[in-house]
């Protein structure tokens, strides 16, 4: 069952992905129409599987490196639902279901079978690990914004714009939209690290320094912007070259 939803839910994000490329090709694109409700019952049978993972492993199912990176794309798909209804940036799906099929690929194929944890868990550790991954999940999507604004400033300058570029959201939009991701991203973060400090566990060594390290980063490129002492260009990148990092660590520890 566990692989029936994994597949049900990958269809969906690569339905989502290929009926906006094809409504942007007939150009007759109607915003969230189908992306939407693809990504809707995507994000919908991805937390099927890990309702039953959890019960599999009777721990939170973040376990292993594949099930993080299963989980950090559910993450992402449900943050992406409330973004892109609330602030008409329902184009970011096909921006953001790419993401998601490359994370769940990964934890698919190399997804082993569950193992049940015979040890007591720590109820504050089993909030800190889900709270990081759901913080990245906004993080993740504010980097999808990101990209999307550097794409369209690009697109800008270019001589000859592609058919997508009429489609995206106002490039302030989609500032606006990176910045409250990042803020919820980062109070997420911070929440996670108060769980990590109630759990009772010292905390020390590499692992804590590189979060204190990427919390750090993610703050002080918040503060800047708000600050005005960065330009939205830079905030993009920097938004998207953080988070690129914050991944390659996820790999590296894992």
């Amino acid at each position: 069952m566990e692989k029936t939803a994994l597949w049900a839910s990958t269809f969906f994000y690569l339905f989502s992905f290929c009926s906006t490329l094809l409504a942007l090709r007939a150009k007759q694109l109607r915003p969230g129409r189908f992306s939407f409700v693809a990504i809707f019952l995507g994000v919908l049978c991805q937390s099927w599987f890990l309702m039953l993972r959890g019960k599999g492993t009777h721990a939170c199912p973040i376990t292993t490196l594949p099930e993080m990176l299963i989980f950090l794309s559910w993450a992402i798909g449900w943050f992406y639902l409330l973004i892109g209804s609330t602030y008409r940036v329902s184009l970011m799906g096909i921006f953001t279901a790419p993401l998601i099929l490359i994370f769940q690929s990964l934890g698919f194929f190399f997804l082993t079978p569950a193992i049940s944890v015979q040890h007591v868990l720590n109820p504050w550790i089993e909030a800190h690990a889900a709270l990081s991954l759901v913080a990245f999940g906004a993080l993740g999507l504010a980097s999808v914004s990101a990209l999307m604004f550097l794409f369209q400033e690009w697109q800008l300058k270019s001589q000859a714009p592609s058919p997508i570029f009429r489609f995206l959201p106002p490039m302030r939009l989609l500032e606006t939209t990176t910045v409250r991701l990042l803020w919820l991203g980062l109070g997420l973060l911070t929440m996670s690290f108060a769980a990590g400090v109630l759990s009772g566990i010292s905390i020390s060594g590499m692992k804590f320094w590189i979060s204190f390290l990427l919390w750090g980063s993610y703050g002080l490129l918040g503060v800047a912007q708000q600050g005005g002492r960065l330009s939205t260009h830079r905030f993009a990148q920097g938004m998207v070259l953080i988070f690129l990092f914050a991944l390659g660590i996820l790999f590296w520890l894992s």
